[in-house]
């Protein structure tokens, strides 16, 4: 039994100045007067702090110099996991995007695998592709952009939610009853690299799509006469929709009129890519080399190749940028990503029997620590000076057009 003390708890529903998080093994166990702590109970002093839920990553291809389509492994998904931490994450989707079927099934074993040991900070996996329209097939490797197999639908859908928790498609490209079928198995089926028209939109929301992938990007944009994919995800109230926060992927004017039609039901995304929490400089992914300049992914192209954001940066942009209250910039990076995988349960709040995933940081957004699953961990002294961000060296010209 520990309890953090003299901070600002953000539960998720509440915020608290003159209280305690109590947590006993990996749970949660109340939040108190520190007046009221047991006498056995450690107390930790955070200097008033920022205290809040673990924040969860739907869509994270790499982190920390690996990528898990280029190394389908548990060493890999270790390494994504521990970068997080340093950033607040404490809990992921790797996401895998378009590759072979053999690939496929490989992640589904090592994700099967990885999570009999780690169910808390791997929370399946997210397929984003192969079934996308290859007109917005975006960084992804069009070689392998294809129709749905319906064997590898099946497989997919017997794994279950336990192993494949999302599932990105074209819904205008997979038949309805592929659809309906992973939707029945519990996979969450999101809409993204998409041509879809309104009308075949709502058409896939009404077969079992929840949410679309990474709103306004690489899907049918929202014109006056032709909503498509962004119109019918913005006109549906109980779509979910991840955004990414970057300031390049969507502008931050754009993040607040979704957040405004959208409210609890916009989520925050990383699509980090290797050089999050790392310093370098280029990468591969999807076949082609992706430059990281200026807080930029980029191909030689000028084709946006992921991020290296982290989650404590897209919240800070959306309360400095976007300017949002800082309780719900915290909400669409915990709860309500945890409501669209229907895991709201354990997961993205700090109550009575939640999972003590815990993120804490100071009034400049530098993280302090984390509690990962009851584990405390402290990356500077409290009180201490904040660490310099990491600059990525500074690339030659020649490497972009």
């Amino acid at each position: 039994m520990f309890a953090l003390t003299n901070c600002t708890i953000y539960t998720g529903f509440e915020v608290w100045r003159d209280r305690a998080l109590v947590i006993v093994g990996q749970r949660v166990q109340a939040i108190a007067p520190a007046a009221d702590l047991p006498a056995a109970c450690e107390s930790i002093d955070l200097g008033g702090a920022t205290v809040a839920p673990g924040f969860i990553d739907l869509q994270l291809n790499g982190c920390g110099g690996v990528m898990f389509n280029d190394a389908i492994a548990p060493a890999t998904l270790d390494v994504m996991h521990q970068t997080n931490l340093r950033s607040g994450t404490t809990s992921f989707l790797p996401t895998l995007i378009t590759t072979s079927d053999a690939d496929m099934r490989a992640a589904l074993a090592v994700v099967q695998a990885y999570r009999q040991a780690h169910p808390h900070a791997v929370l399946g996996l997210h397929l984003e592709g192969p079934y996308l329209n290859p007109k917005r097939q975006g960084i992804h490797d069009g070689a392998f952009v294809r129709s749905p197999d319906a064997a590898m639908i099946a497989a997919i859908a017997q794994a279950g939610p336990a192993v494949v928790r999302l599932v990105t498609l074209a819904p205008e490209m997979v038949p309805s009853p592929l659809i309906a079928q992973l939707q029945q198995a519990g996979i969450v089926v999101a809409a993204g690299h998409t041509d879809a028209t309104y009308e075949q939109a709502i058409a896939g929301f009404a077969q079992g799509v929840t949410m679309v992938t990474h709103l306004f990007n690489a899907m049918s944009p929202w014109q006056s006469r032709q909503p498509g994919l962004v119109g019918a995800a913005l006109h549906q109230p109980e779509i979910y929709a991840g955004i990414i926060a970057d300031g390049h992927h969507v502008h931050f004017t754009s993040i607040a009129l979704a957040h405004q039609l959208k409210g609890d039901r916009l989520c925050l995304v990383t699509d980090a890519t290797p050089p999050a929490g790392t310093q370098m400089d280029s990468f591969i992914i999807g076949g082609q080399r992706v430059y990281y300049r200026e807080g930029k992914c980029i191909s030689a192209e000028g084709t946006l190749g992921g991020s290296a954001l982290t989650m404590i940066e897209a919240i800070a942009n959306c309360v400095n940028h976007v300017g949002l209250p800082l309780a719900e910039a915290l909400r669409m990076a915990s709860l309500y990503p945890a409501r669209a995988l229907h895991l709201a349960d354990q997961y993205g709040h700090l109550t009575p029997g939640s999972i003590a995933n815990v993120a804490i940081f100071d009034a400049d957004f530098q993280m302090l620590g984390v509690v990962d699953q009851g584990r405390r961990q402290f990356f500077r002294p409290i009180g201490a000076a904040p660490s310099p961000p990491l600059v990525p060296p500074a690339l030659p010209s020649e490497t972009l057009p």
